[in-house]
């Protein structure tokens, strides 16, 4: 049986540095693999970019999802925003076997594509499969309180049945309304949160002032949470990653 289960969250802001100087995709893929996830939740993962693959001679030729996980691991992502050059959205990297894959798309206007990537994934000795779900919420308060609304919707039925659930990614929520209707909802827990405090600090990543990225859990017993800061954390992107590491309840 698995005991625990390592979460990373992170937005890679496209595999570039901050001010979009620098191509960090391969030291990204570095980064993450040292610290031994199991579960890793991105957001603005570029699923193809022909211009920045002309600019930056190193620039993967699979997508940037496939390019970050391991040789044996599965992934599944979802296309949200496609532009002249291509596309990108968010994806999950899983040590484990996913079982189902589905993106909702909760766009708030048409000019801001957003998607709820589900996936159902099965871990060695686990009872239950776990339920998680990547998400990237709007920029503007009324379209955050309808994609919360829609995770709840997706997921009020799971919790009612009290399967294990983490919910990842950025929330743009610095008025950290989401914390309160995923714990009225949902019953869930922000792992930093935990003790009772405020989520992290974690955007921008240089001088974090902002709780933009959190990790929301139902269904487990948070051992650690932390952010990476520091380097190269700081220099990867324009947020940090946060991480935790979960026992099942």
């Amino acid at each position: 049986m698995t005991p625990s289960l390592r979460v990373i969250t992170l937005n890679i802001h496209k595999g570039l540095s901050q001010f979009n100087r620098r191509m960090v995709i391969h030291e990204l893929r570095e980064g993450l693999r040292s610290l031994a996830p199991d579960l890793v939740f991105l957001q603005e993962v570029q699923g193809q970019n022909e211009r920045h693959a002309v600019r930056f001679p190193a620039w993967p030729n699979a997508p940037q999802h496939e390019f970050l996980a391991p040789a044996d691991w599965q992934h599944a992502y979802g296309r949200n925003r496609v532009h002249h050059h291509g596309h990108y959205g968010n994806a999950i990297l899983s040590r484990y076997r996913i079982l189902s894959v589905e993106n909702e798309d909760v766009s708030s206007h048409r000019f801001e594509r957003r998607g709820l990537l589900h996936c159902v994934v099965a871990v060695p000795g686990w009872r239950r499969n776990l339920h998680c779900v990547c998400v990237h919420l709007s920029l503007h308060e009324r379209g955050r309180r309808r994609q919360l609304d829609a995770i709840g919707a997706r997921l009020e039925q799971l919790a009612g049945r009290d399967l294990p659930i983490v919910v990842a990614g950025d929330f743009n929520d610095w008025r950290q309304r989401a914390t309160r209707v995923l714990e009225d909802k949902l019953g869930m827990t922000e792992v930093t949160a935990a003790d009772g405090r405020r989520p992290a600090r974690t955007f921008p990543s240089l001088l974090p002032f902002l709780r933009m990225d959190r990790i929301y859990v139902r269904g487990f017993t948070v051992l650690e949470a932390r952010v990476h800061r520091g380097p190269p954390w700081s220099l990867l992107s324009d947020h940090l990653a946060l991480g935790a590491m979960l026992k099942p309840a």
